[in-house]
């Protein structure tokens, strides 16, 4: 029960994850990408680190450091440059293999095996991504291309790198340091690259404080509480309901059409989560719990 009910709650935040589009096509002033992903980063992290009241010690300021590039700066910067660069649908399936690669990254740094169901389910959710999103007659960006999959790759070594290390403080805390410190690295580059913001309406700060405090805070928490309990391809493999989630926001939202391929997109999603949790319930690390000595040593 206590795996389902797991599975239940860190799939909260790849549904709130698919609003994400909808928040910003209706609410954020356009053209300010990695402004936006700094706005939605770092005032979160704050406000955590507010509430957890605790520093990295160590070893930790560094690996808090490399965390919040892997799982916010690079992957955040390098998916706007692929969406900006690609067609949404292509783009979003570019990134779906992103629980292929955990799969083979966990076995090469967590030692764990890789499992034919793990593989299938990844491939079988590329599949169902590709059917709910992607479109036909685009010509492909080559660094576009580069960029989703460079983004796929860092959010997979985020994701298997906050199972590896697990400091021995709260995970309220452990987000803390890592949207901070994301936060701090897009900051820079915001300045360098973007203009600066203009003055923003009501709505604006709104879809801000929305991606903030729910598609940040709250739903990161939720996310590496479930990377800290479950299979890393199982929570992985959970991204596919993001852009479900998208497509049925979009339909309920937007008014737009629901196509017999996005549906039977959505059906072939669901189908490749559910196999990706079968598929994570086989024990495989040499100990299913790490000890206190391994996260210290690790």
């Amino acid at each position: 029960m206590r795996h389902q009910t797991d599975i239940a709650i860190t799939a909260i935040a790849p549904l709130i994850w698919g609003s994400t589009y909808y928040v910003t096509t209706e609410f954020l002033p356009a053209g300010y990408p990695i402004t936006m992903a700094a706005l939605r980063a770092l005032p979160a992290g704050l406000l955590l680190l507010l509430f957890a009241r605790h520093l990295p010690q160590g070893g930790w300021w560094l690996r808090a450091i490399v965390l919040g590039a892997l799982n916010f700066t690079l992957f955040w910067t390098l998916l706007f440059v692929a969406a900006y660069r690609l067609p949404g649908g292509v783009a979003a399936t570019v990134g779906a293999v992103q629980p292929l690669i955990v799969v083979f990254l966990a076995a090469l740094i967590l030692g764990r095996a890789v499992q034919a169901m793990s593989v299938a389910a990844a491939a079988l959710g590329v599949v169902g991504v590709g059917f709910l999103v992607l479109g036909s007659g685009h010509a492909l960006d080559a660094l576009g291309l580069l960029a989703g999959l460079g983004g796929a790759l860092s959010m997979a070594a985020g994701t298997v790198l906050t199972r590896k290390w697990q400091p021995s403080v709260s995970l309220l805390t452990f987000t803390a340091w890592q949207l901070t410190a994301g936060g701090m690295l897009l900051v820079p580059l915001a300045m360098l690259l973007e203009p600066p913001l203009p003055v923003l309406a009501f709505q604006n700060i709104v879809g801000i404080f929305y991606l903030g405090l729910i598609g940040a805070a709250l739903t990161y928490v939720l996310w590496f509480k479930g990377i800290s309990r479950l299979d890393p391809a199982a929570v992985s493999a959970l991204g596919f309901l993001s852009p479900f989630s998208a497509v049925v926001i979009g339909w309920m939202a937007l008014g737009q059409a629901l196509t017999i391929w996005q549906m039977t997109g959505a059906g072939i999603v669901l189908t490749a989560v559910a196999l990706a949790q079968r598929g994570g319930r086989a024990p495989s690390f040499k100990s299913s719990v790490l000890t206190s000595n391994e996260r210290i040593n690790a």
